[in-house]
């Protein structure tokens, strides 16, 4: 990286400012998801409504992760649909949480965000995990090979490769000193060019201690996945911290977590909504996975005592309640942890439950309309 232009921008791109009575920035975590009777065009107009409700409302960014394979989540291509809401979107921080980078080829990382950077300059977020984002069976299809280890194994390399292709600065004798991720800092130094000083915002992400660890030697920011690894939230956390070292990126470290949390008017109605995404955990982990269910569907549905106790488990890990329940879960869990900011994410059948539990949040902590 440019020392100048890191040391300009450091840690700009990346802290957000708490809004309201919230003691950290809030973003969104979007999985597109999709309900029965529901279509993927549905679940992708869902998403555009929501970005564009939180950004009015003051949420720091909003993201979508890579997933495959799954009915009930239509987030496969971040890159494509990141691009869609940029077109409709104009301050929101945009990005992927995430891209799984051992399913791709460093270079066209490099391609596909370069391109959503001219699109939104000085506002993508790159975050990268080293899962696969699916099972072994579809992961092998993805990387055109069933040795999954390996790209485990050498994310690093391909993260140091990733990061050349950004900076345009691979050294003169290597393999790929010639080749240019277009568009990029190349086009700064062609006859006549001129090129944005920004440059997509490189992240980290996990639900153990491996990204956690390289993320804080590397002096980047971390994204936990506390939503469904909840256990590993705070020993993450201080690894992260106990890593650091200082970067051209960050001065101090910065880590957010990522947390389910859905609010309605009673609490009911908000155990209602949160059932329908642990049926779909249920169906998801015994092989069965679909198109997330209506309320009356997981109401109805016959638990057995095994399923009835990972959803028990599961719901004790997603904040729902009344809009002051939920501010008041948040709350707590921001302090439990230390976290520097909370990334949101509501898992329901229906988009008018997730716009709606947005909403009151944002009146909870008493965000502006931003109009």
């Amino acid at each position: 990286m440019d020392e100048n232009r890191g040391e300009a921008n450091r840690g700009g791109q990346i802290r957000g400012t708490a809004g309201g009575t919230a003691s950290v920035p809030l973003s969104v975590l979007d999985l597109v998801t999709v309900g029965a009777g529901r279509t993927a065009s549905q679940a992708l107009r869902t998403s555009v409504d929501i970005a564009r409700l939180t950004e009015r409302r003051g949420f720091h960014r909003f993201w979508v992760a890579e997933h495959h394979s799954m009915p009930g989540v239509a987030s496969s291509s971040p890159a494509v649909i990141l691009a869609h809401l940029a077109a409709h979107t104009e301050r929101i921080r945009l990005g992927s949480g995430g891209v799984m980078l051992p399913n791709h080829a460093p270079l066209v990382i490099a391609e596909q965000f370069g391109t959503l950077e001219a699109m939104a300059p000085g506002r993508v977020d790159l975050g990268l995990g080293r899962a696969p984002g699916t099972d072994g069976a579809t992961a092998a299809a993805l990387r055109r090979t069933d040795r999954l280890n390996e790209g485990a194994d050498d994310f690093p390399q391909q993260l140091a490769e990733l990061t050349r292709f950004l900076d345009d600065d691979f050294p003169d004798g290597h393999p790929y000193a010639r080749i240019h991720a277009v568009p990029g800092p190349v086009q700064a130094t062609s006859p006549g060019g001129v090129q944005s000083p920004a440059r997509p915002q490189v992240w980290l992400l996990g639900s153990s201690g491996f990204s956690a660890r390289l993320a804080g030697v590397l002096g980047l920011p971390f994204a936990f996945a506390h939503h469904f690894s909840a256990r590993n939230t705070v020993p993450a956390l201080d690894l992260y911290r106990e890593s650091f070292t200082p970067s051209a990126v960050l001065d101090a470290p910065y880590a957010l977590i990522g947390v389910s949390a859905l609010a309605a008017e009673t609490e009911r109605e908000a155990r209602r909504q949160v059932l329908t995404g642990a049926l779909s955990m249920v169906r998801l982990r015994t092989g069965r996975p679909g198109l997330v269910p209506t309320p009356e569907e997981a109401e109805a549905y016959d638990f057995s005592p095994m399923e009835r106790e990972f959803v028990d488990n599961w719901l004790a890990d997603v904040v729902h309640g009344t809009p002051d329940e939920v501010r008041g879960g948040l709350d707590a869990l921001t302090k439990r942890t230390g976290a520097d900011e909370l990334m949101i994410t509501a898992n329901a059948h229906g988009g008018e439950a997730r716009l709606r539990s947005y909403e009151l949040i944002a009146d909870a902590y008493g965000l502006p309309d931003l109009g």
